[in-house]
C-alpha cells in the first residue's frame, strides 16, 4: 500500500512542500494529495492590490499541478483527528468526506484577526484572503468622491493596504490607525521615507489611538474620538484556525502548532506544519513571523525532513533566518528594511523606485517557483525506506534539543 501524504492548505508553504515531494519521492510508493478550499492559488501579498481595484491574474491549482500525480481536492478542513489519521473535509456542494493519511503537513495558514473588538466582525473588511478582498473593492467601488476610508492597524498590511487604495483612488478620504508610533519597526531613515510617502498620498496618520469599536459609519476610538467610515479595513492583526488545537496537537496559547527543529509536531510525530499555522524558533532563538519568508523557510524545512525521514536519508537543514521587510507604498515607491540577528532594523535601509522593482521582482519569484513545481524535476525519485512508524502511539520521544529532530531515549 502507497504511503499516503496529505497536504493542508494550497498557500505559498503548502503549494512548495506538495511541488517538491512530487519532484522527490516516488509514485511507485506514495500519493500526494492536497486539499485546499478555493480552486485557484492565492498570491496573499498582493491582496491589499486586489482590494483596491488592481486586476491580478490568478492560477489554478490544477494547472500548477497537471503532470506531478499530486491529487487535487477542492473542499475545506473542519476537522483533523490524528489518532485516527484522517481529515474531514467539507466540498462546494456541502457533502462531507473523510481522507486518510500516514503524513501530514498543516499549511492552512491564518485569517484576519478581530481581537474582540466591539463591530469588527459585522462592519469591518480585511484583505487577509480573496473573498474579503474583493468585497472589500466592491464597497469601494460603490463610494462617492470624498468617502471615507479607514485602515486599522499600522502593521506591512496595513501601511500597503492604505497606500493602495490611496494612490489607486485618490478621490477617497485614507486614514491609517496606528496603535503606537507610525513604523516603529524600521529604522529612524525608513520611518522618515513612510512619513514622506502618507504625505505625497494623502494618507491621514493617527498615531498612538487605540479602536474600542467599529460601527457602520464611524470607528470609535478609545480616547473618544469618533472617526466617519464608509469602509472600515480590519489589519490589526492574523489568527489561525483552532482546527489544530481542537484535534489535540500540541499548540500555543494562539493556536499555532509547536514543533521541533524540522517542523514535526511535537506531539504528533507524523504531523508536519508549515506557513502561519506553525510556532517555529528561529536560529537567533525567537519566533519567526507570520510571513512569506517563513512559509519559505518552514515549507523547505518541513519538505526536506518529511523526504528524508521516508527514504532513510539524511536530513537536510534549512537557515531559519527571518532577513527583513519589503513594503510597497503604492506602484512606484517602497522600502527594504533589513533587520540584524535580533529582529531589529538596521540603520540603513532601501526605498523609493528601486524598492517597489525589487519587492515585485520578489514577488514574481515567488509566483513562478510555486506554479512551476516540476521545474527540473530529476528523473530519478527516491524510493521509500522500510515503511515508517506512522502512528503517535507507536513513536519514541524526541526532543527540541536534538538538532536532527531525530527519535532520542
Amino acid at each position: 500500500m502507497k504511503h499516503r501524504i496529505v497536504v493542508l492548505g494550497a498557500g505559498y508553504a503548502g503549494t512548495y512542500v506538495a511541488g517538491n515531494l512530487a519532484r522527490r519521492l516516488s509514485p511507485a510508493d506514495t500519493e500526494i494529495t492536497m486539499v485546499n478550499a478555493e480552486p485557484d492559488f492565492v498570491e496573499r501579498l498582493r491582496l491589499h492590490q486586489v482590494a483596491a481595484g488592481q486586476e491580478i491574474e490568478t492560477q489554478k491549482l490544477a494547472d500548477i499541478f497537471a503532470g506531478t500525480g499530486i491529487r487535487l481536492r477542492v473542499a475545506r478542513v473542519t476537522t483533523v483527528d490524528p489518532e485516527r489519521q484522517v481529515v474531514t473535509v467539507t466540498g462546494a456542494d456541502g457533502g462531507t468526506d473523510e481522507l486518510g493519511y500516514d503524513t501530514l503537513l498543516y499549511s492552512l495558514g491564518s485569517h484576519g484577526d478581530d481581537r474582540g473588538v466591539l463591530g469588527v466582525v459585522e462592519h469591518a473588511f480585511d484583505v487577509a484572503a480573496r473573498p474579503s478582498a474583493l468585497r472589500l473593492r466592491e464597497r469601494l467601488d460603490g463610494l462617492r468622491e470624498g468617502g471615507n476610508v479607514v485602515v486599522v492597524g499600522d502593521g506591512l498590511t496595513g501601511i500597503e493596504t492604505a497606500s493602495e487604495i490611496a494612490e489607486s483612488r485618490p478621490g477617497l478620504s485614507v486614514t491609517l490607525v496606528a496603535r503606537g508610533e507610525l513604523g516603529a519597526q524600521l529604522s529612524a531613515g525608513a520611518r522618515g521615507h513612510l512619513r514622506l510617502a502618507c504625505d505625497r498620498l494623502g494618507i491621514t496618520v493617527r498615531e498612538h489611538t487605540s479602536v474600542e469599536a467599529v460601527e457602520g459609519t464611524r470607528v470609535l476610538c478609545t480616547d473618544g474620538t469618533a472617526l466617519p467610515s464608509d469602509a472600515t479595513v480590519w489589519t490589526a492583526g492574523f489568527a489561525v484556525n483552532p482546527i489544530a488545537s481542537d484535534a489535540g496537537l500540541e499548540v500555543t496559547a494562539d493556536g499555532r502548532i509547536l514543533v521541533d527543529r524540522t517542523m514535526r509536531s511535537l506531539s504528533h510525530p507524523n504531523v508536519y506544519a508549515a506557513g502561519d499555522s506553525v510556532c517555529a524558533v528561529g536560529d537567533n532563538g525567537r519566533p519567526l513571523p507570520m510571513s512569506c519568508a517563513t512559509a519559505g523557510y518552514t515549507g523547505m524545512q518541513a519538505m526536506k525532513a518529511i523526504v528524508g525521514r521516508l527514504t532513510g536519508s539524511k536530513i537536510g537543514h534549512v537557515k531559519l533566518d527571518y532577513p527583513g521587510n519589503h513594503i510597497s507604498l503604492g506602484r512606484h515607491d517602497g522600502i527594504l528594511q533589513m533587520v540584524d540577528h535580533e529582529a531589529q532594523a538596521k540603520p540603513k535601509y532601501m526605498g523609493g523606485r528601486k524598492a517597489a522593482r525589487i519587492k515585485a521582482g520578489i514577488l514574481k519569484m515567488s509566483l513562478w517557483t510555486n506554479s512551476h513545481p516540476t521545474f527540473c524535476m530529476p528523473k530519478r525519485k527516491r524510493h521509500l525506506a522500510t515503511a515508517p512508524q506512522s502512528s503517535a502511539a507507536n513513536t519514541v520521544p524526541y526532543s527540541l534539543d536534538d538538532p536532527a529532530g531525530k527519535a532520542v531515549a
